[in-house]
């Protein structure tokens, strides 16, 4: 398994560039993701790929088989990274996918892609990389980050050139994502692989209830509005719902109690929801009925609420030839079919899918653990993705057709 080895060899050596000593934080157009492209370049160019940054700061590899006429198949994922990451979140899908395009005999034309935004850490808004390719990058150019910086200032300091090509090219008829999972569920399955059928659709709000700050001492129960009290009632029937209900994932991932002094009853309180789902119609409901069992739990204690709504992101379904694929060469890899899956968690290939087909596979998490440090994969699951990822490439150029290009970009 020495390309196994490889590729996670040289993940964690990109986990050593980073902003912050003795972790891996790595926002977008940082100096540390300078120094990242840098190296991924040198690995692009030496696996016969010829390399580009194009106008958000995406690394972009081509083969030399790719032309206008040539049908094109694009693998990635992207480099930056969350605040004290791991070693594999997104690199590992753009390291393997170097890896799989290095071996001789490359039976179609493929463009590697290191998405130089997915996290959404410095603007606050993800998927910058995959939403310039898509063609959505104008719109990106004047989010402001913490320090008032735009997207449009950031490139210019980076060294970009905003105006370079971002787009996917037209010959570009399908994209493959490999990802680890960043979850237990393949672990539990006891299964090195997963092939994701579906990008479960999110909806997120924040929530404001509103009470009245008191006296700890001074104020008998029965009289009492404590926000935190209400807020707290309604945070259990939370997980109660999102337990009833199959697929479901509903969470309270913050909550902010003020004035936050220990013989003040608290007066305010803000609170996050997070609702995912694979059918956009179970998700806008759950989150509809979650919102009203917060109305009707704060009112009981005499607790006003105020709900902002956040991102309402509709579930992506996977291009069922490409997860047939990926399906029947991680089976001729692993010696068994691997199980199809939802990912929970957005990825590049959400946004790509609404510009050509795409599909994921997924990796196992030891442990389910991922946006941690001690985030890592096994070699013999790396070298059954880069055996399946390689499978890929060989059935695709085998299925590939001038009417399937047409019909992608119809």
């Amino acid at each position: 398994m020495p390309g196994a080895r490889r590729v996670i060899e040289r993940c964690r050596e990109l986990a050593t560039f980073t902003e912050v000593a003795g972790e891996t934080t790595r926002p977008f157009l940082c100096e540390s993701a300078r120094a990242v492209q840098g190296l991924v370049r040198q690995w692009m160019e030496s696996a016969g790929l010829e390399v580009r940054l194009d106008g958000m700061g995406n690394l972009r590899g081509v083969s030399a088989r790719a032309d206008a006429s040539t049908t094109r198949l694009l693998l990635g994922s992207h480099l930056d990274t969350v605040p004290r990451a791991g070693a594999f979140d997104g690199v590992l899908g753009v390291v393997l996918a170097i890896e799989a395009v290095a071996a001789d005999g490359l039976p179609i034309a493929v463009e590697v892609i290191g998405f130089s935004e997915e996290e959404g850490v410095r603007f606050r808004r993800p998927f910058l990389g995959s939403l310039a390719a898509v063609g959505r990058g104008a719109e990106l150019h004047g989010l402001r980050d913490a320090a008032g910086e735009t997207v449009a200032e950031a490139l210019r300091s980076f060294g970009v050139d905003a105006g370079a090509e971002t787009g996917l090219a037209p010959e570009a008829a399908a994209y493959v994502e490999v990802h680890i999972e960043q979850g237990p569920v393949l672990e539990s399955l006891d299964r090195p692989l997963g092939v994701v059928e579906a990008i479960a659709g999110q909806s997120r709000y924040t929530l404001r209830f509103v009470g009245q700050s008191n006296h700890a001492g001074t104020t008998p129960m029965h009289l009492r509005r404590d926000a935190l009290a209400a807020a707290a009632a309604w945070l259990v029937a939370v997980e109660g719902y999102a337990r009833s209900e199959e697929g479901l994932v509903a969470t309270v991932g913050r909550v902010e109690a003020r004035p936050g002094a220990s013989n003040i009853i608290p007066g305010e309180v803000t609170a996050t929801l997070d609702v995912r789902h694979r059918d956009d119609a179970v998700r806008e409901r759950a989150g509809q009925e979650l919102l009203t069992r917060a109305q009707t739990t704060a009112e009981r204690r005499g607790v006003a609420v105020e709900v902002r709504v956040e991102l309402a992101q509709a579930a992506v379904a996977m291009d069922a030839e490409l997860v047939g694929m990926l399906t029947s060469a991680a089976a001729e890899a692993t010696g068994s079919t691997p199980p199809r899956m939802t990912s929970g968690a957005g990825h590049d290939a959400m946004i790509v899918a609404g510009r050509v087909p795409s599909a994921m596979l997924f990796v196992r998490s030891p442990g389910g653990l991922s946006h941690h440090p001690d985030e890592t994969v096994r070699t013999e699951d790396v070298a059954a993705a880069l055996m399946t990822l390689r499978g890929v490439l060989r059935m695709f150029g085998e299925r590939s057709t001038p009417e399937r290009t047409e019909a992608a970009h119809a």
